[in-house]
């Protein structure tokens, strides 16, 4: 007897048939003439096939529909917050409208529990650079950014401030000779229990990269990157360096995890991007759930990272010490670029998002720089709960690299800098002076963030430039 009562495509998707593709073939083998089963026997099977669909991957009449099933289904947009979580804004009227875009972006995430945006921010990729933005167990690749664990460290030395000027060619000569910029690497690095981690074993992606970073260990990466010497005066006489108050000699660098960090930034973004899709304008702030193996590989690589350019700049560090034939008397080092586990007024665990923004936890130290012709600041965090715990990570950029080489003039930028008392190896216009926000400015924003214990004032800075060094001893 013929069987005449159809499966309906609501009838599938009652049982958990995912719409699409697969229903559609499902209806034509329950329509099939061959297939003459009554309905309920038919969805049985049905169901069968959707509770084990590798068992019916061979079968004659089930293969297809068995094959749309195992095929991994693209995931659904999410949606963004209608209304964005409250956050502080410091010093909003010099922050371009695209950093506060991409914030309010930002607060809108479903993942997104606090946020603040520093006075040095600027427009970036994903999260502004600037921004602070924390979450609940997940982290986004992009809102750390790609050069992971860029950071600043300080040196300060039992020198005199008078012991620059008769010595700036052999200073000059130091930094040219111990530093390595760009793509530049070492013939011969020195050894680092960093390049003994596990991770570098443990992780496949890691594994392809461990040669790269050895030879790049104690290395600074291009644009803004930095080493150079300067002078500390120390102001606060109660300092957690028990230094008395006074100018010392000093050495300053800025620089990240170089290629190791923008690989795993790269690789960790796809994989966020491919499983957490969201609207274009949200796209790169596509998270990783710390509970899946993803978000825990990211979590393992980024520390990695973060350690990674702590050695190459504690290298940089031992070099220059080295050469001058002194050790330093006291280190201030921070990160930005990065994400940490920390605990909110109400005790709850939070991932905190720091791209371009530097820790401000109530006393914790750090060191934030101006140009190259303005004073940097040592800071003891107030632990502000509104700033995310966090300050500025610098001045900020008022132009863009192409902008600052189309519309400085050399001239004018080589006497601002004599007039200054800098010297500068291998730089280009795009990190001129000009081209960033008032330092003085900027802190003046902060001041509820943080609290200033002394300052450094670049003397000769060493940066990449358009300046190409080639592999040397």
């Amino acid at each position: 007897m013929e069987n005449t009562e159809k499966v309906t495509g609501n009838d599938l998707l009652a049982i958990g048939f995912p719409a699409g593709k697969a229903i559609g073939l499902a209806l034509e083998l329950a329509a099939d003439a061959c297939y003459a089963l009554p309905k309920e026997a038919k969805l049985e099977e049905f169901r069968m096939v959707l509770e084990n669909p590798v068992q019916f991957s061979e079968h004659p009449v089930f293969a297809s529909l068995a094959g749309l099933l195992l095929t991994p289904k693209e995931p659904k947009t999410l949606s963004l917050r209608a209304e964005k979580v409250p956050y502080e804004i410091y010093g909003p009227e010099a922050i371009e409208e695209g950093a506060l875009k991409q914030m309010e972006t930002a607060m809108r995430l479903p993942v997104t529990v606090a946020g603040a945006l520093m006075p040095d921010a600027h427009q970036g990729y994903g999260l502004p650079i600037g921004g602070v933005l924390a979450t609940e167990n997940s982290v986004i690749p992009y809102a750390v950014g790609v050069d992971i664990g860029c950071r600043m460290c300080l040196s300060i030395y039992d020198l005199p401030a008078s012991y620059i000027d008769p010595n700036r060619d052999n200073l000059k000569r130091m930094l040219i000779d111990n530093t390595r910029f760009g793509t530049a690497t070492f013939k011969r690095p020195q050894s680092h229990a960093i390049i003994d981690r596990p991770e570098f074993q443990d992780m496949k992606l890691l594994r392809t990269l461990k040669d790269k970073a050895y030879k790049q260990l104690g290395s600074s990466g291009g644009g803004n990157h930095f080493v150079e010497f300067g002078t500390v005066e120390i102001m606060d006489p109660q300092n957690e360096f028990n230094l008395p108050v006074g100018t010392y000699f000093s050495v300053l660098s800025h620089s990240g995890s170089r290629g190791l960090g923008a690989t795993i930034a790269g690789h960790y973004t796809k994989v966020a991007m491919a499983n957490c899709p969201l609207p274009q304008e949200a796209r790169h702030l596509a998270w990783l759930d710390l509970n899946t193996e993803a978000g825990q590989e990211y979590w393992l690589a980024m520390n990695l990272a973060g350690d990674y350019a702590s050695a190459c700049h504690h290298q940089i560090h031992d070099r220059m010490a080295a050469s001058l034939g002194v050790e330093p008397i006291a280190m201030v080092e921070n990160h930005h670029n990065f994400a940490w586990k920390e605990t909110d007024a109400t005790g709850r665990e939070l991932i905190v998002h720091r791209k371009g923004a530097t820790p401000a936890g109530k006393g914790v130290l750090g060191m934030i720089p101006g140009s190259m012709s303005t004073p940097g600041f040592i800071v003891r965090g107030k632990g502000l709960e509104a700033s995310v715990n966090s300050a500025s990570h610098g001045a900020g950029r008022t132009m863009s690299r192409t902008k600052a080489k189309n519309t400085l003039n050399l001239a004018a930028v080589q006497q601002h800098l004599l007039n200054a008392g800098v010297d500068v190896i291998g730089s280009g216009l795009d990190e001129a002076p000009m081209a960033y926000k008032n330092i003085h400015q900027v802190m003046e924003f902060q001041k509820d963030l943080v609290e200033v214990i002394g300052t450094f004032t670049p003397k000769i800075v060493r940066m990449c430039g358009d300046e190409k060094y080639m592999e040397v001893d």
